[in-house]
């Protein structure tokens, strides 16, 4: 403990007790600290700690769980689990066959490219992916990337073999991409993509993709290859007169049917099977309609042939040569980021409503793989899209085998009932995505945003008008340009505040957020909030100045006592680099002008570190003037007020020697 001060008046009490002594911590070797600093970076989830202490054949074991989770949980897999996996398989598939074949067509893709993209990425996301709840296969937003940057390139209808082989290279880069950054545990990268971001992509893209359906609703042969809302409504307009009022009719009354259904089941969840039906029961009956009625002849476009048979193999269609391998690249980059926000976000939602952790780095690398795979079994680019992990939760799916059960039941198609498909009206599948388009726009998450985060509101806003008016990928660079923009300005802007004692206690908080704590006379008292780095070293060297000045001019307005000492409380300033500790060192000279005393509070094991090295605090600062706690620093300096002192009682007995 600290030794007692000798120097009082006599008969004076020793109002500051005893305080303690900021200790530097132990220094560390450069590499040792770079490795903790790694570590943190890539493993914060410590994925080795289970393999300390264990046999050689154990590790062994729990590596090959580790990399292929279905030997988790296989061994005690049961027939009550299957009978629950195999009815929210059979169900999942029922909504898989027709948003397959319609999110292919929406890729202006082939439609049995939706069958083969439901066949093979489901199995190989039962072996590697970590999630029991999310059912894979392609997505809208990805299928509508896909479709509208390779349509720039190359016309799908003028040469389809090129385009479609495109698109199976495409997949390949975002396979790679994905799988890259889960074996390299790079995933918090996707984290530039915040929730404000993604909530207004995911809406813009829905609203896009909804009145681009207007051309199978109304029959139209001739469309814009553009995105943005005013080409797309421009080209429906256009052409009124080309209008079908029969596939008109049928569309609306699909979509007045899937809506129905949808709100159905929406007020009774047990009938959550209902709107998972809808949609194959459309094009059941669509198709018969059809059939019966020889619509085709009167302007009802169908689907016409899909020939049988599984995925044939297409690792020698993939495109490695320029001039289009970049356009692949870029869009399989861009699709890739996208898809495993949506497949990552989507998996720890259910995860989080049945109390278990899925590992995003296992996520990312069977997405990876689920797309290496499929570009080289004639799929494009799957995840795991929302409603279809939604019908597969309330399902009641156990496992990672409802998966299986789907991609069984998709192979059955593919096997024998393609040439049932031959009948299906384009507008049934245009209904079908308008429908579940709408379960993409979320309206009130961007309600709750505004009412909690202005910021956050004007990111979703920008990437939803981006997306709507612009096209997808500026809405995207828009929002991730804004986010990035408001990181950097919380790393160069970060808050101070004046903070007062709460009274009748040792408390010490923000006189704003508390209005009825006190000034202590004599004494400023400042909060940073954030660490000090070359970034915002020379504003808070201007605001803490501002802060000095302003409250000599409120002393001087009230009459009160002079200023004397700084405080500057560091608790929440985890690192500072040499630029902070330039500007600490010319806020130091500037109160030494002023004949102000600087005083730290709580500096953190870095900064103290730091500040020592640099020689900081032992010639400039004064280690008798380095405190614990904001309480300690305000009792030695309201005693030394109160004493007429200006220095400690003496450096070889500072009042927080230990």
């Amino acid at each position: 403990m600290g030794t007692e001060d000798n120097t009082f008046p006599q008969g004076a009490e020793e109002p500051h007790r005893r305080h303690h002594a900021v200790e530097a911590p132990e220094p560390q070797p450069f590499l040792k600290s770079l490795q903790y600093s790694v570590k943190e970076t890539l493993f914060p989830d410590d994925p080795f700690r289970q393999f300390k202490n264990q046999t050689t054949s154990r590790q062994v074991v729990l590596g090959l769980k580790y990399f292929l989770p279905i030997l988790e949980w296989a061994p005690r897999y049961n027939f009550k689990l299957f009978k629950s996996d195999l009815i929210a398989g059979i169900t999942i598939a029922s909504l898989a066959i027709p948003q397959g074949i319609s999110y292919a067509k929406l890729a202006n893709l082939p439609p049995i490219l939706g069958l083969y993209s439901s066949f093979v990425p489901p199995l190989v996301y039962a072996v590697l992916g970590s999630s029991k709840d999310l059912a894979v296969g392609t997505v809208a937003v990805g299928s509508l990337l896909t479709g509208a940057m390779l349509s720039k390139e190359v016309d799908a209808e003028k040469d389809p073999k090129l385009y479609l082989h495109l698109a199976f290279t495409a997949t390949f880069f975002a396979g790679v991409l994905e799988a890259s950054l889960g074996i390299f545990r790079l995933g918090f990268i996707v984290d530039f993509l915040s929730h404000a971001t993604i909530v207004g992509f995911m809406g813009g893209a829905a609203t896009v993709v909804s009145l681009q359906q207007l051309k199978g609703i109304f029959g139209l042969k001739h469309f814009t290859e553009a995105t943005d809302v005013i080409s797309v409504m421009r080209s429906v307009f256009s052409q009124t007169h080309q209008w079908r009022w029969e596939s008109g009719v049928l569309g609306c009354c699909f979509l007045f049917f899937l809506l129905s259904t949808r709100y159905f089941s929406t007020k009774k969840p047990k009938f959550f099977w209902v709107a998972a039906m809808a949609p194959l029961t459309s094009v059941i009956l669509g198709s018969l309609l059809v059939y019966f009625t020889h619509a085709e002849r009167h302007g009802v476009q169908v689907i016409g042939d899909l020939k049988k048979g599984l995925n044939p193999l297409s690792v020698s269609d993939l495109v490695f040569t320029s001039p289009y391998m970049s356009t692949a690249l870029k869009t399989g980059l861009i699709t890739g980021i996208i898809a495993l926000a949506e497949g990552i976000a989507v998996g720890r939602s259910f995860a989080m409503f049945k109390n278990y952790n899925i590992d995003g780095n296992k996520e990312m690398i069977a997405f990876g793989m689920m797309n290496i795979v499929g570009s080289f079994t004639s799929c494009y680019l799957t995840t795991g899209p929302f409603s279809r992990s939604a019908v597969n939760f309330n399902a009641g799916c156990k496992t990672a085998v409802s998966n299986i059960v789907m991609a069984i039941a998709v192979m059955f198609t593919l096997l024998f009932l393609t040439p049932f498909f031959y009948y299906t009206p384009l507008v049934v599948l245009s209904s079908i995505i308008m429908v579940a388009m709408l379960g993409l726009i979320d309206y009130q998450a961007a309600i709750h945003l505004w009412k909690v985060d202005k910021f956050d509101f004007l990111v979703c806003m920008s990437a939803y008008f981006g997306v709507v008016f612009g096209s997808v990928e500026i809405g995207l660079v828009v929002a991730v340009v804004i986010s990035i923009a408001r990181l950097l300005l919380f790393v160069s802007r970060p808050r101070t505040a004046v903070k007062g004692n709460i009274p009748n206690t040792m408390i010490y908080r923000n006189t704003d957020q508390y209005p009825y704590s006190r000034i202590v006379p004599g004494l400023l008292i400042l909060e940073i909030d954030a660490p000090i780095y070359f970034a915002n070293a020379g504003y808070l060297r201007e605001r803490i100045t501002r802060w000095i000045d302003e409250e000599e001019d409120r002393i001087k307005a009230s009459g009160g006592n002079s200023l004397q000492y700084v405080i500057l409380d560091m608790s929440a300033v985890g690192n500072i680099d040499t630029s902070g500790i330039s500007m600490m060192e010319e806020i130091k000279k500037i109160m030494d002008r002023r004949e102000l005393k600087l005083v730290l509070a709580n500096p953190k094991g870095e900064v103290v570190k730091k500040l020592t090295r640099s020689k900081f605090i032992d010639d400039n600062l004064g280690k008798e003037w380095m405190f614990l706690t904001v309480g300690e620093a305000v009792e030695a300096c309201s005693f030394m007020l109160h004493t007429s002192k200006t220095e400690p009682a003496s450096k070889e007995e500072p009042w927080n020697n230990v």
